[in-house]
């Protein structure tokens, strides 16, 4: 079959280097991709949002499957589109892995994703959404929290959209600045205001053919920009998987809690969910409260994900797009992987781009893997061009000894203002030890 992925970052180069291992993939395109996607397919200069170019891009290269890798394109209804631009043009449908734009609204609007759960009996956190309306009554409910006081822009902010604040006075401020000065422009129009949920963080991939789904694997990722967590939240600045306490007994909860009732309550509302479901969780206690549902695989969670998978990820499109899932046994790697985001100077913030970035192959630890995310290569000369500019994800059979092979292979790779966390997997070492 032949593929087009749509995304530029660190989650689409890891698409690409699974699918251009797979017996089953004939002709791979990245649009619009990177230095990393280039080596897999081929890139095309194409914007994922731009539909009508995606379409034709699909019809003259004969493509049979269309992964979208960010969130945009499917909250503005790419499949949708898809679908009724197969069916004018009169020629081969192109199936998109991904969900509808109504499907989509789970990640798109934070407050239809709590209404959701509440109305299907799924354990979040208490809420209350505001707007310009009823800016006063959003004052009064942040009164009757207790701190840390949680504030989400309802619409999607590239994954930094989420404050979570200690000063009730600091929370007031900033709530005015979302709702009246824009400070997340159009996707903080309407805040919502959450309680805040104390324990640790998962994310559980699973993924569907409308019908049934399988639990692809677990991660958690990092978001601050700083050592034991410090600073702002960035995309994400590392990732582990599969996480330790997500053993057979939480994992039994999260499907029969989370996962079940989620895909049975689209379906009752006339929905049905094709694609990757990405659930962030909060293991409070032994109990999967839901943080978020995102509608695609996250990022750089991906890259470590993905590549424990032992099945030809080819395969797994295809029983997705022919309604098979049932029939597929999802297998991973017993070894956990550990991946080390490296980014530019003054991410999340300005960030310099076109710095030279060298990387000595030879001195890369082997079996790790350089994920590209915000690269270019103009004649040779590979360069930044993102905030995110590699993940390097390497297996051990601890977490301990896959991040000393991640770190190790920091060394080989340069370029001017690198920058990257030293802490990444250290909180889930200390929990495995003293729960030992």
């Amino acid at each position: 079959m032949n593929v087009l992925i749509l995304g530029s970052g660190g989650r689409e180069h890891a698409f690409a280097y699974a699918l251009r291992q797979s017996k089953v993939v004939d002709k791979l395109f990245i649009a619009p991709g990177n230095a990393g996607t280039a080596l897999c397919g081929t890139n095309l200069p194409l914007a994922p949002t731009d539909f009508a170019a995606v379409f034709r891009a699909c019809r003259d290269l004969d493509i049979d499957v269309l992964l979208p890798g960010p969130e945009d394109p499917l909250v503005k209804g790419i499949s949708d589109y898809m679908a009724d631009a197969s069916i004018s043009d009169g020629g081969k449908a192109v199936f998109v892995a991904g969900p509808s734009a109504a499907a989509a609204k789970l990640e798109g609007s934070k407050d239809h994703s709590k209404a959701f759960m509440y109305r299907h009996g799924i354990p979040t956190a208490a809420y209350q959404s505001f707007g310009k309306d009823n800016l006063s009554e959003g004052e009064t409910f942040l009164n009757t929290l207790r701190p840390p006081y949680v504030l989400k822009a309802d619409g999607l902010a590239a994954g930094k959209g989420v404050l979570i604040l200690d000063d009730l006075q600091e929370a007031s401020v900033a709530l005015d600045e979302m709702i009246l000065s824009g400070r997340f422009g159009a996707a903080g129009e309407r805040v919502v205001i959450e309680e805040f949920l104390h324990g640790i963080e998962i994310s559980v991939f699973a993924i569907s053919d409308g019908k049934n789904w399988q639990v692809l694997g677990s991660a958690k990722d990092y978001k601050r920009i700083g050592d034991g967590d410090t600073g702002p939240n960035t995309g994400g600045m590392g990732a582990v998987s599969p996480v330790p306490f997500a053993n057979d007994t939480f994992m039994q909860k999260v499907k029969e809690r989370i996962l079940e009732p989620t895909f049975r309550g689209l379906q009752q509302e006339g929905i049905p969910f094709t694609g990757f479901l990405f659930v962030g969780l909060m293991n409070c206690g032994g109990d999967p409260y839901v943080i978020e549902y995102n509608v695609r695989m996250g990022d750089p969670e991906t890259e470590v994900v993905l590549p424990r998978l032992a099945n030809d990820f080819g395969e797994i499109l295809q029983m997705m797009q022919a309604g098979r899932m049932e029939e597929i046994q999802i297998r991973s790697r017993q070894e956990t992987a550990v991946g080390v985001v490296l980014v530019s100077g003054g991410y999340p913030g300005d960030y310099p781009k076109g710095k030279a970035i060298n990387i000595q192959q030879d001195a890369l630890p082997e079996g790790t893997i350089c994920y590209h995310a915000g690269t270019s290569d103009s004649n040779g000369t590979l360069s930044t061009a993102g905030g995110r500019v590699m993940v390097l994800s390497s297996f051990g059979s601890s977490i301990e000894a896959a991040a000393t092979l991640s770190y190790k292979a920091i060394a080989a790779i340069r370029f001017d203002g690198m920058n990257y966390r030293s802490d990444i997997g250290k909180d889930l070492i200390a929990l495995t030890n003293t729960s030992e």
